[in-house]
């Protein structure tokens, strides 16, 4: 698949390139900061902050898009909620019908923000996640796949991997970028949220039946 990455120099970006080339897919890596990105993937200047119409432009030729961008709690409403929302009209524009959003765990239940403390502190993140869900949910027109994972951590991948048991954890970020790519590879993912963990399942094995 043609595959265009946006958020391809952040900290999942990055995986997410490296496991799509990997896969053999061709990879466009829209970022802002290009020095940071795989040099085997075609490189794109992107700014969430542009209009649907430059952004359908930017992306216009691609079977997929993987949004994995965020602002890291410095522009929500622009980049974490409203770019998501903008890049998901642009894709349907160009006719990228398969979506894949990178999100967190219980964006969807807001009851569950307050009693999970880790979840209390990044309340502003969820609201924004919770919005740009639930556009991507109900605005037919994507094949869609949404990635909640819990707290990301920068160490070695395990290759395993928890979802949608109802728990919630940490999660190595090489593991969620499998998951953001894999899901490409499993149409029974289209439709479906993944709130994924730690966990002891091979990732493609749980792709699979998920």
């Amino acid at each position: 698949m043609k595959v265009f990455v946006a958020g391809a120099s952040g900290r999942v970006g990055q995986e997410v390139v490296k496991e799509l080339l990997a896969a053999g897919h061709t990879v466009t890596a829209g970022a802002r900061h290009l020095d940071a990105v795989d040099d085997r993937a075609e490189k794109a200047a992107m700014d969430l902050h542009a209009s649907v119409d430059d952004l359908a432009k930017l992306i216009d030729g691609n079977d997929a898009v993987l949004f994995t961008a965020g602002s890291r709690g410095k522009d929500l409403l622009q980049v974490d909620l409203n770019g998501s929302v903008k890049l998901q009209e642009a894709a349907k524009k160009v006719g990228a019908k398969r979506f894949v959003q990178l999100s967190s765990t219980f964006a969807l239940e807001q009851d569950k923000w307050a009693s999970v403390p880790a979840l209390a502190s990044i309340m502003d993140y969820n609201v924004a996640k919770f919005y740009a869900d639930r556009w991507l949910i109900d605005h037919p027109g994507l094949d869609w796949t949404i990635v909640q994972p819990g707290i990301l951590e920068e160490r070695a991948a395990t290759g395993t991997v928890a979802i949608n048991d109802g728990g919630y954890g940490r999660n190595a970020i090489p593991d969620v970028a499998k998951v953001l790519a894999g899901s490409l590879a499993h149409d029974n993912t289209v439709g479906k949220v993944l709130m994924m963990h730690d966990g002891e399942r091979a990732i493609d094995e749980a792709l699979g039946e998920a």
